[in-house]
């Protein structure tokens, strides 16, 4: 049976209208995003269909960088073509670069904000409920039958176990997908390589220098995060520790649990982080507030320019196989993959959010919340941030420091 599929385009103001407002208030990381996305372009918008919201994301999640906005580039350029691809893309990325610029420029200028540690302790278990519930959402989307669901198992056991998303997963999964559905059998894989940023030393040691030495270094840091990491924002976050932490320097670990909860709480992609540590490096090593936009200027291009490059390539030539039942078998296998792996994400990011009882507990009850009354993620965000200003100075965990 073909898949369902629609041609109508969409104006370039109304990707941008979408998009800006998208976010500005969409909160909960990439699968929240991405399940916000399915919600209101699938159900309410009826810009694109539900096969072509799971190819999109099958195939985003099978490429380097962040899900949620090469998904966003993706729906921009089968709608808007290739310059809605990038004025789409941009304008998702514009509000949440602002707001984390602005509140890095503060965080450096006032020597730290007690808050942040506070709002951080109450929202991310309220994130990973969050990424729990988008993860079911996006199962009723496209899990159908019994492979795929033994393929998420086996991924989600991989990820927990390496602690880490590489490509041979996907890739592997979907030639599961391609040799089961589809009607080529092949013998021989093709080769593939995986993304373990922590086995490649990215740049050496940030040293006091010029400005544009060190614009060079977080450019090419960031440029081979984006490009090198597979998964989500969410799984980038372990591969920038080991880069930022334990092998640049650049950051020590409550410095980068701050960038990190940065990335949480503000609307938009998870890896805006970049733009938070950009800021940092670049105010620290340069030594004045000016450096720091600069830093997160670059560092914020380079964590998202691959994800352009990669979906503006890739997109035309699924656009016009897709209908192959390879390429379907393919991006079913894959698909699979990307639901294991995000659940396994959840494990690994659960470690860091939750980390005694009322962490754990808003994290149920944000999940009972949610598939009880469909609380919208900006109002869960709210409510959990007011919990954590409140109880983070009566309990003061000094887990939230140390992990």
């Amino acid at each position: 049976m073909p898949a369902e599929t629609t041609t109508h385009r969409v104006p370039i103001r109304d990707l941008v209208r979408y998009y800006l407002r998208l976010g500005l208030l969409g909160f909960g990381g990439p699968v929240a995003l991405v399940g916000q996305m399915e919600r209101e372009l699938v159900g309410d918008k009826k810009w694109v269909t539900k096969d072509e919201m799971r190819e999109g994301i099958a195939v985003c999640q099978s490429l380097p960088g962040p899900l949620a906005i090469q998904v966003g580039i993706w729906i921009s350029y089968i709608r808007g073509g290739f310059w809605g691809a990038w004025a789409g893309g941009w304008a998702f990325i514009l509000p949440n670069f602002i707001i984390v610029a602005t509140l890095a420029a503060l965080y450096v200028r006032f020597e730290g904000l007690p808050a942040v540690a506070a709002i951080f302790y109450g929202v991310s278990p309220a994130v990973i409920a969050l990424i729990l519930h988008s993860c079911y959402r996006l199962t009723k989307l496209g899990m159908k039958d019994w492979l795929e669901w033994a393929l998420a198992a086996a991924a989600f056991v991989i990820t927990v176990a390496v602690q880490a998303e590489v490509a041979l997963v996907f890739i592997g999964c979907g030639i599961v997908g391609l040799l089961y559905y589809g009607s080529l059998f092949r013998g021989r894989r093709a080769a593939s390589t995986t993304s373990l940023l922590g086995g490649v030393p990215l740049v050496t040691g940030a040293t006091q220098g010029s400005l544009g030495a060190i614009l060079g270094k977080l450019l090419t840091f960031f440029l081979k995060a984006g490009s090198l990491t597979f998964g989500s924002g969410l799984v980038i976050v372990p591969f920038l520790e080991k880069g930022l932490v334990q092998q640049t320097g650049w950051l020590d670990h409550r410095e980068f649990l701050v960038a990190v909860a940065m990335g949480m709480i503000s609307p938009g992609p998870v890896v805006i982080t970049a733009t938070f540590v950009g800021y940092l490096v670049a105010a620290r090593l340069g030594g004045s507030l000016l450096d720091g936009f600069w830093g997160s200027l670059v560092s914020t291009i380079g964590i998202f320019l691959p994800s352009f490059l990669l979906i503006l390539i890739v997109a035309p030539i699924l656009m016009r196989y897709r209908q192959n039942p390879n390429v379907q078998g393919f991006i079913k296998g894959a698909y699979a993959a990307a639901i294991g792996t995000i659940l396994g994400a959840c494990i690994l990011l659960g470690k860091i959010a939750i980390g005694d009882w009322l962490t754990a507990l808003v994290a149920v009850g944000s999940l009972v919340v949610l598939f009880r009354w469909k609380v919208s993620n900006p109002v869960l965000v709210a409510a959990t941030a007011i919990i954590g200003l409140i109880a983070f100075p009566l309990l003061k965990p000094e887990w939230v420091f140390v992990k």
